[in-house]
């Protein structure tokens, strides 16, 4: 008895269309493109929902989206190329609205001052200046320069006199803002130092470093 063969055909992703929503994945495209053939509008409406549950199964996590529901027939319009004439729950939504280029944001193309500050501190500058003279403003303007000592000695290590923290206030606010003479600001300890952003420095007696050198001297002393 002679053995037949039958040739098998394969078919890889690259051959076929893309997936308008890759999670779902293309047994639920076959069958929204099974759906789109039923002639019936009425039986249409009644097997989408039927794969609107499959999809929630198939991506349980979208329960964590608020109007998940609303959300999951929407994804059932976008596989079918919002081609979907159907009784849904929520209205249809827009291709514009989904694949509309985004609102430009706005970028503050004003150069900054003092760069070591940063921007945040011309904003604050630019708040202290609208505040009428007294305790209140003192003791804003003695909170910022506290602030902008600490700012300046992150970048550079040499210290800094209160002259000229008060300097920078005054220069950044083009005048406006004014600090009380006699204002003194409290010492810094020379123990204290200042980190640059996403540096580990200045490892006290209860950080990584410490334990670290605590477990070397134990192994030592076990290996005695």
């Amino acid at each position: 008895m002679e053995a037949t063969e039958k040739s098998i055909k394969l078919y890889y992703n690259t051959e076929v269309e893309k997936l308008q929503m890759p999670e779902y994945g293309r047994i639920v495209l076959k069958m929204v493109e099974q759906m789109k053939a039923v002639e019936d509008k009425a039986k249409r409406s009644e097997q989408a929902a039927a794969i609107v549950k499959v999809m929630e199964r198939l991506n349980s996590q979208v329960h964590q989206q608020e109007d998940w529901v609303h959300k999951l027939w929407d994804h059932l319009y976008m596989i079918a190329g919002y081609d979907l004439d159907i009784d849904s729950p929520f209205p249809a939504p827009v291709p514009e609205n989904v694949y509309g280029k985004p609102h430009d944001i706005p970028l503050n193309t004003r150069p900054i001052k003092a760069r070591h500050y940063g921007r945040n501190i011309e904003s604050i500058i630019d708040l202290i200046a609208t505040e009428p003279d007294g305790e209140v403003k003192t003791a804003m303007i003695r909170s910022l320069a506290v602030y902008m000592r600490q700012q300046y000695l992150i970048w550079n290590k040499d210290t800094v006199a209160d002259s000229t923290i008060f300097q920078d206030i005054e220069r950044i606010s083009g005048g406006r803002v004014k600090v009380p003479e006699g204002m003194e600001l409290s010492k810094i300890s020379s123990a204290i130092t200042f980190a640059r952003p996403g540096m580990n420095l200045g490892y006290n007696n209860n950080g990584n470093g410490s334990r670290n050198r605590n477990r070397k001297k134990n192994k030592k002393k076990a290996q005695q």
